[in-house]
């Protein structure tokens, strides 16, 4: 499955009432599904936010795929295509060129000058989407607020003359260099190993929030203060001033443009497996320098979520906007490891009803397929050619008594958006039993017929020792309209909850009440 991340094909229908009760500024903490462009314009009134950070898909002309660690015991990767960041010139892009060149502004004569040196190619499709979304972003955009836009090579040079156009070139305040090691091999060139964030404000007036970040002193400078209790300094015409306390000293120098910070290790307990994945040491450089505890922080190309859970982190509120169901369930998951049951975020664009999940269904079956697998927390799996068919996703989880230990059970999943059919129920019985899988739960839009049913109760049960040996069926059926109703899985209870191991678990954090010093620039 490849979801173009900007040609979002339809709008559900069941978005097109705006609660005027979740428009931003009333709610915080909210997880919106959907073209963020749409998103923007339906719910995010203007000047709400603080801080934005965005990290748009580079046009680089390759597939990202989202990789997962089997649970089963061999460890070998399994992916799904989360998207395609290759973008063409095609009606859409057509459309929306149009629309921003007929504004007749400072923008519009930026693109029309793009157009005239590229072309009708994919990189001008690619700068007419983010033209129309970056003009949106200054909208919402508060007058003391700060944006950051994290670019590589391939589109930066034109994205800055964007964000000069967009944002104006005075109130450009920093091209940040972000350098990692990343060791490729290459041929007749430097290794690439940086990005670029371009960092503008809202106002050229030096209104915006900026908390001074420092760098600590080197040892060398350290060593050569040792010792000295008091500086001494000296005013304009040479006289002895106050002597000042070197713990006035002790926050180092303040931090350069060019920030070394290392890209997350394979192993690293950070590491989730999404393949744009941040460091949340980045993002908490520039949410700390760029915001209050308080403030509202938006995302709105935000994965797998590492904006929204240093947010959190730092006591910060937050918008968080993905066009992929995947991508939410991924949050969800990483808010819950890290916080708890404390941190439930609201999410808008989901089917609550059966007719929204048809249309879903109906418009973008993989769409459909991923948000019907997130219910239950399950992932999805990659559909092989003559492999596993019939298996739409999985759910791994551990015994009570055996957590972490051997191997853990598995609930298989298969998701049917059309017409249903007794021939189903057996291929899923055959799945499970050829996986010795605990469970196998067929998901469908569509009621199950009495032969399917009677298919389902011949076969035979998984048996939990840890309830007094209880009984659940080997094959369960559920409709969508069963579980938007509440209806779920008849299993342990700890395999949906503290056996579950689904998901590479982020690790545990707390919550930072701690009030960051607020300075003006001048």
């Amino acid at each position: 499955m490849i979801s173009h991340i900007f040609d979002f094909p339809f709008m559900p229908s069941y978005l097109n009432s705006v609660d005027k009760n979740l428009m931003i500024g009333m709610e915080k903490n909210i997880l919106y599904y959907g073209d963020n462009l749409d998103i923007l314009r339906r719910y995010i009134k203007d000047e709400t936010i603080d801080l934005i950070y965005l990290d748009p898909p580079f046009k680089s002309n390759q597939d990202y795929n989202v990789l997962f660690a089997e649970q089963n015991g061999t460890r070998s990767p399994a992916q799904i295509k989360a998207f395609e960041d290759t973008w063409h010139w095609d009606r859409v892009a057509a459309e929306t060129y149009e629309e921003v060149v007929l504004v007749g502004d400072r923008v519009s004569e930026v693109l029309q000058g793009f157009r005239n040196f590229l072309g009708e190619n994919d990189m001008m499709a690619y700068l007419s989407m983010m033209s129309i979304r970056l003009k949106e972003l200054h909208r919402v955009l508060k007058p003391t607020g700060s944006i950051y836009l994290h670019c590589d090579p391939t589109a930066s040079h034109y994205l800055k003359i964007l964000m000069d156009a967009v944002f104006g070139g005075k109130n450009f305040r920093n091209e940040i260099t972000w350098f990692y090691h990343k060791w490729m091999a290459g041929e007749n060139q430097f290794q690439r190993n940086h990005d670029i964030i371009y960092f503008y404000t809202k106002s050229s007036e030096n209104i915006h929030t900026f908390n001074p970040l420092y760098v600590p002193h080197t040892e060398e400078t350290m060593k050569r203060w040792k010792g000295h209790r008091q500086l001494v300094t000296f005013d304009e015409e040479g006289k002895r001033k106050p002597t000042m306390e070197l713990e006035e000293k002790s926050k180092g120098v303040l931090m350069p443009d060019v920030w070394e910070i290392s890209i997350i290790a394979p192993v690293a307990k950070e590491r989730l497996g999404y393949p744009t994945q941040k460091p949340e040491a980045l993002l908490k450089r520039i949410i700390k320098a760029s915001s209050n505890e308080g403030d509202l922080i938006l995302d709105p190309f935000c994965g797998c979520g590492t904006t929204v859970s240093v947010a959190q982190e730092l006591n910060r509120r937050w918008i968080g906007i993905d066009i992929t169901h995947l991508a939410i369930t991924l949050i969800r998951h990483r808010l819950l490891h890290t916080y708890g049951e404390d941190v439930k975020p609201k999410v808008i664009g989901e089917p609550t009803t059966l007719s929204g999940a048809i249309e879903l269904a109906q418009q973008d079956p993989y769409q459909f397929q991923w948000w019907a697998l997130g219910l239950f927390g399950a992932r999805p799996i990659e559909q092989k050619k003559g492999a596993d068919r019939g298996i739409d996703g999985k759910l791994y989880f551990f015994e009570e008594s055996n957590a972490k230990k051997g191997k853990p059970k598995q609930i298989i999943f298969s998701v049917k958006a059309g017409n249903i059919q007794v021939s189903h129920v057996r291929d899923l019985r055959g799945v499970v039993e050829r996986e010795n899988a605990a469970i196998g739960v067929l998901i469908s839009l569509h009621p199950s017929t009495r032969a399917m049913r009677r298919e389902a109760t011949s076969a035979d049960f998984y048996t939990s020792g840890e309830l007094g040996s209880k009984r659940y069926p080997k094959i369960q059926l559920l409709t969508i309209e069963e579980i938007l109703n509440g209806k779920t899985i008849d299993c342990p209870p700890f395999a949906m909850k503290r056996g579950n191991v689904t998901f590479k678990k982020a690790p545990k954090k707390k919550i930072i009440r701690e009030k960051i010093e607020q300075k003006k620039l001048t």
